[in-house]
């Protein structure tokens, strides 16, 4: 005969959605009232897969046990590593059916450059909303804070969650960089070394990546294909992603940025110190769209090569990160943003950028670079 526990969970997964809004809000955060009005069940999704999860509700929340935590050990059980999911397989709570297969999460999320997710624990609050308000509110990551486990599904891995908060309003998330500006916009608690990644990216700075939009720069001269300035064919490829940059450096890992052994959890290498040697693999993530052959030949500009080469090729030259702001520039055209650890004011105290149009590929530089005067320097 099934135990009270096991009926009662039974007819919580059959139940009306209206009779269910408090176990919405309490298990993921999961928008209760939409759920409601849609006249869908509870659990949607990935999760919903019977032929994965046999026991549906009952794969995470055993009888009345319900995981109120939001921490990673019940999405680790299945999503980490190999034991534990043959644990859960011998368990009967999960089938391996057909060609099915789960990446290591935890894996990535002990790599050294990573999200939080194994080091902050009980910080997660059911009702929080981001960005934080509060300057020293701790800073995490965990898995409920980027995926409802109720409706995520592949291809909308933030399907079910809400969006950073503007004013007194907070929006379904339908892109991903809306996902990522709930923790990497406006927050109170930015470490000191963070910007905000929502006044880097907006569409009306001088210059961007095109995550949120296509950019400004209608002549990219070095880009590879598929990626274009702007669409005008099928298959053009005219705007990005932020983990078309950020995720796993294993081209085989899983979707998403968990984690990864580059620095700034980026998929390739992008070498952001002064005076390191130009190689493929040196800017490997900057080349991955643009064209190293254009760059170092000079199509973009005439002094390419000089900057990042260095004088004697070999030897060292600047990082593109010294001129270049690779999220977007609230001053210059090109993202151009000055790393003022490594380019300096000139001697009258300017330290400036004026270009002469979009394509024109003229203009002039007022700094002092590596003891070098550009008072102003033109081209």
């Amino acid at each position: 005969m099934p135990t009270y526990s096991r009926v009662m969970a039974r007819a919580l997964c059959k139940a009306a959605p209206m009779l269910l809004l408090g176990v919405v809000v309490l298990l993921a955060g999961a928008p209760a009232p939409a759920l409601a009005a849609s006249g869908k069940g509870l659990l949607q999704g990935s999760h919903a897969s019977r032929g994965q999860l046999p026991k549906s509700c009952r794969s995470c929340h055993m009888g009345m046990t319900m995981a109120l935590s939001g921490e990673e050990a019940v999405c680790l059980a299945c999503h980490g590593d190999a034991q534990a999911r043959n644990q859960m397989v011998g368990k009967g709570v999960l089938r391996m059916a057909g060609n099915a297969s789960f990446a290591d999460i935890a894996a990535e999320l002990r790599k050294p450059y990573r999200h939080p997710t194994l080091t902050v624990q009980g910080v997660h609050q059911k009702f929080e909303v981001l960005p934080e308000q509060v300057v020293n509110a701790a800073r995490h990551a965990e898995c409920v804070d980027c995926h409802n486990p109720h409706l995520t599904e592949k291809g909308r891995p933030y399907r079910g969650l809400k969006g950073r908060r503007v004013g007194n309003f907070t929006g379904e998330i339908e892109q991903e960089y809306q996902l990522c500006y709930r923790c990497h916009s406006e927050s109170a608690n930015l470490p000191g070394t963070s910007t905000d990644k929502h006044a880097e990216f907006k569409v009306s700075n001088p210059s961007y990546h095109p995550v949120e939009g296509e950019g400004k720069n209608t002549y990219v001269i070095s880009l590879k294909e598929p990626y274009v300035a702007k669409k005008e064919r099928p298959g053009d490829v005219s705007t990005i992603s932020c983990s078309d940059c950020h995720g796993s450096d294993n081209p085989n890992g899983p979707a998403g940025p968990h984690g990864s052994n580059f620095a700034g959890l980026l998929k390739l290498n992008y070498q952001m110190e002064d005076g390191r040697p130009e190689s493929s693999f040196s800017y490997e993530l900057c080349y991955k769209c643009h064209d190293r052959t254009s760059i170092l030949n000079n199509e973009s500009f005439p002094y390419h090569a000089l900057h990042i080469q260095g004088r004697v090729a070999g030897q060292g030259g600047a990082s593109c990160i010294a001129c270049h702001d690779a999220h977007g520039s609230s001053q210059y055209q090109f993202l151009i943003r000055f790393d003022e650890q490594v380019v300096f004011e000139t001697r009258d105290g300017k330290r400036k950028f004026d270009a002469e149009g979009y394509a024109a590929r003229h203009g002039a530089c007022y700094l002092n670079c590596h003891g070098v005067e550009h008072n102003p320097l033109k081209y």
